[in-house]
């Protein structure tokens, strides 16, 4: 790999993913041992060349040679341009940047709530802004990849079920409806934040299904591995609940929506 040298790239240390690929990039040469800083941990010559909120919704590379910040998808692709022109110009190929620029918009505005910290509301933590847009399209993202992973699940239980987008999608919108209804008021300032978390427990629910639409196991085995699948969402979903500061109300909501949504489907097809 070829090192990009006096270049400092400003990630969020309280964000999993950004630690992750920011490590990768030094652990392949792609910059020097000290070519990251912890956005909580800045340099005074750092913190004075940067835009702090601009940084905290689009990470920030600082080149030291010409005293610049790069930020967002660009500075990704000056540290991989280095290594992989090819690849550079590749994605600066104008549909092809539109489409990286949005979808590193749509995991920057999210981030907090696909993996959320119990730091991120401290004044020093990179918190992105809230974006209304990108809230929205995440969760519409989880409700249709839920909805059409489930209703192939759903053949899988033997219950009669059989695969319905629709009904799956009316499930999983209800979900939001119900806990919209009942929690608005308590959540206040914090409802888009739990709304976020919450689908991303789906999300995380709908992942560990699918290792189960390539088997053929019989349906008990299949609606035992639905139930551990359930159990687990329910302890992620009281994880994040106190990351959040919430009490049970929140998971206690949740939990009654599920079970009556059973109760109801197995009334009507079983």
């Amino acid at each position: 790999m070829k090192t990009l040298k006096n270049h400092t790239l400003i990630y969020d240390n309280e964000c999993p993913m950004c630690n992750i690929y920011s490590k990768g990039f030094i652990r392949s040469g792609m910059l020097d041992e000290n070519g990251r800083e912890a956005f909580t941990e800045l340099s005074f010559q750092n913190k004075n060349l940067i835009d702090f909120n601009r940084a905290k919704n689009e990470i920030a590379l600082v080149d030291h040679n010409k005293n610049q910040v790069i930020y967002g998808l660009d500075s990704l692709l000056v540290i991989i341009g280095n290594s992989f022109p090819f690849l550079e110009k590749i994605a600066r190929i104008p549909p092809f940047y539109w489409f990286f620029r949005k979808l590193y918009s749509f995991v920057s505005y999210n981030r907090k709530q696909i993996i959320p910290s119990a730091k991120d509301n401290t004044e020093t933590s990179c918190t992105p802004d809230f974006s209304l847009k990108y809230r929205l399209l995440y969760i519409g993202f989880v409700v249709i990849f839920s909805s059409y992973i489930l209703s192939l699940f759903s053949v899988k239980l033997g219950l009669n079920f059989g695969q319905n987008f629709s009904r799956e999608l009316m499930i999983c919108i209800g979900q939001i409806l119900w806990q919209t209804l009942f929690l608005n008021v308590y959540l206040k300032d914090r409802f888009w934040n739990y709304l976020g978390n919450m689908m991303t427990v789906s999300l995380i629910g709908t992942i560990l299904l699918i290792p189960a639409l390539f088997t053929n196991f019989n349906p008990f085995f299949n609606l035992i591995y639905f139930g551990f699948v359930v159990f687990i969402m329910f302890l992620e979903h009281l994880r994040r609940c106190k990351i959040l500061k919430l009490n049970f109300l929140p998971t206690l909501s949740w939990m009654i929506f599920r079970v009556l949504v059973a109760i109801i489907l197995i009334c009507l097809y079983v």
